[in-house]
């Protein structure tokens, strides 16, 4: 079995696979990772694991797997099953890296979009020769209600949580949601269309913690997944398995 550990900014996510098969996954904070391993491993005959992490994540969690799975920690010198156009990849987020492999993977032979919607709303591109090219990042719907808070006087900290779809705002609440979740689906929707004037076949993924709320704002065709990047991830493990 593998296990797949990805760090993220605000919380971690632990998934078990048997070979391509997602059979588990957790969802915890940082400050109750290392019970939560020791629960997975205790539950579970894991001898492989993955760990990507895109903050400073406690060297404790990388010991315990190095010492009690074969861990592969995910890097920009990791073995991948595409190649990498992006002119500085040193400087690629480790999640960006796990995404286009779970397009070349499940969707081969395709112009793919993938749109990330979390922390950041990321934007990456696989042709269908399997070649990242690169994308786009922007703030997402948390960072967006939070600038516009902190860098205002008056604007309260809201979130989309209780957003009821509109277009015309009756309350400053109100407003702000919409400027930022209506916002948001145009300025993807936007992003697809203009890959469309070069890539008529394009594939489009969105993913990330905000995807159901955004999925049903898009006026292009997608598939919606929730756990793309997990996926990545244990596609990255299993490809360097055999290599």
């Amino acid at each position: 079995m593998n296990l797949i550990v990805d760090a993220g900014n605000s919380f971690l996510k632990l998934a078990v696979f048997e070979k391509n098969t997602l059979l588990k996954i957790h969802k915890t904070d940082y400050a109750e990772v290392m019970l939560l391993l020791e629960k997975v491993l205790g539950e579970n005959k894991i001898t492989h694991s993955i760990l990507a992490s895109t903050t400073h994540l406690n060297p404790d969690v990388l010991a315990f797997l190095s010492a009690h799975t074969k861990c592969l920690m995910l890097s920009h010198q990791t073995n991948l099953p595409f190649k990498n156009a992006y002119e500085t990849p040193e400087t690629l987020g480790l999640d960006r890296l796990a995404l286009a492999c779970s397009a070349v993977k499940q969707f081969p032979d395709q112009n793919t979009l993938i749109v990330d919607a979390g922390t950041c709303v990321t934007y990456d591109f696989v042709d269908k020769y399997g070649v990242y090219q690169g994308g786009a990042i922007s703030p997402g719907l948390s960072m967006r209600f939070k600038a516009m808070h902190n860098f205002t006087g008056k604007l309260p900290l809201i979130s989309a949580d209780d957003y009821e779809a509109s277009q015309i705002g009756q309350s400053t609440k109100a407003s702000m949601q919409i400027g930022v979740v209506e916002g948001m689906a145009n300025e993807i929707d936007g992003f697809i269309q203009s890959y469309q004037v070069d890539y008529e076949d394009l594939t489009v993924i969105l993913t990330g913690g905000d995807h159901q709320l955004l999925s049903t704002r898009l006026k292009n065709s997608i598939f919606a997944t929730s756990n793309f990047l997990i996926e990545g991830l244990n596609f990255i493990l299993e490809y360097n398995k055999n290599t």
